[in-house]
């Protein structure tokens, strides 16, 4: 394998990846922890903040997602899309908390022109005019909805590859990963930074953490955010009894994607609540430099405020101001 130096590489192979993947633990971190330095501030950990604005009904079949309508087993209450002056209280308030980054989920399969997609929009400008980084997720788009999206100030659309090409249709089949492709090209041309990312402990391989890696290193560029993502098994869901994934395979994810996509802001995501202060360090250590924070994620609980106040304080950062959305 090709000595690992911080350069930034589309020529990685999937072999190339999986050999990263399996290297002795401490040499995985050790390379790792020398790329973060190299192209990011160590000590930084930006602070994300992550909001359902519509929540449940969604068409998609996502295995994983308690959002799906196909998933009639789920005990979750469907919500319609949120009044944007809410949601510009919430995302106010997460800033107070020390929140920098304001993610917005719609539980929709594509966005549909009207009235609730101009209210996405009036989220969108608002939460910029707060100075911070707005960030949503809505499906599949559109070139003149992207489009909308730049001019309403967006800074970065969450779309996730979830697993590789190979894996990626025992989780879901109600759209293509050629879709999803799509939808981040369009996104890509409307100079929208990429969210990005995956979920590890859905059943996949090594070899499938690698694929997925591999097909984020070939964008040019590479994706500006990277949400690595534990799976929350959720009753009712095809994927409840999934066990837990080892915390050391969330390290070795994260050090990896570190070393793949080295100037990627890395976001330690779902799953990080099932984590230690050590586990979560040590993905800090590994490359992780965001994190989200408040008591849930969309529909799935989160590490709380005062578990992460200790955590920043072991970090030597201030404790953090109050709860987030």
């Amino acid at each position: 394998m090709t000595a690992v130096d911080g350069t930034i590489r589309r020529d990685w192979t999937i072999d190339g990846i999986t050999t990263l993947l399996t290297l002795p633990l401490l040499e995985l971190v050790g390379r790792a922890n020398a790329v973060h330095r190299q192209h990011h501030d160590p000590n930084r950990v930006q602070r994300a903040s992550l909001l359902s604005i519509k929540t449940g009904g969604c068409p998609e079949n996502c295995a994983y997602c308690p959002q799906s309508a196909h998933h009639s087993e789920v005990d979750l209450t469907r919500d319609r899309l949120m009044n944007p002056d809410q949601v510009v209280a919430l995302a106010a308030t997460a800033q107070a908390a020390g929140a920098e980054r304001f993610c917005m989920g719609a539980a929709w399969r594509q966005v549909r022109d009207g009235a609730e997609f101009d209210a996405v929009l009036a989220m969108v400008k608002g939460v910029r005019a707060l100075g911070m980084e707005a960030c949503v997720t809505l499906g599949m788009l559109k070139p003149h909805q992207a489009e909308r999206l730049a001019a309403a100030g967006l800074t970065a659309y969450n779309h996730n590859l979830d697993t590789s090409p190979e894996f990626y249709g025992q989780i879901v089949t109600t759209r293509t990963y050629a879709d999803r492709l799509e939808t981040l090209a369009i996104v890509r041309s409307f100079g929208i930074d990429l969210c990005c990312g995956g979920i590890i402990g859905m059943g996949e391989t090594v070899r499938d953490r690698a694929a997925m890696l591999h097909v984020l290193s070939a964008m040019d560029p590479h994706p500006e955010s990277v949400p690595i993502n534990a799976l929350v098994p959720v009753a009712g869901t095809p994927l409840a009894d999934r066990p837990p994934i080892d915390p050391l395979e969330l390290v070795r994810m994260v050090a990896a994607t570190r070393l793949v996509l080295p100037t990627s802001v890395v976001r330690l995501s779902a799953g990080r609540s099932s984590l230690n202060r050590e586990a979560q360090i040590l993905c800090l250590v590994a490359g992780a430099n965001s994190l989200f924070y408040g008591d849930r994620l969309l529909t799935t609980p989160n590490a709380d405020v005062g578990t992460d106040s200790e955590l920043f304080a072991a970090l030597g950062e201030p404790a953090l101001a109050g709860a987030a959305s």
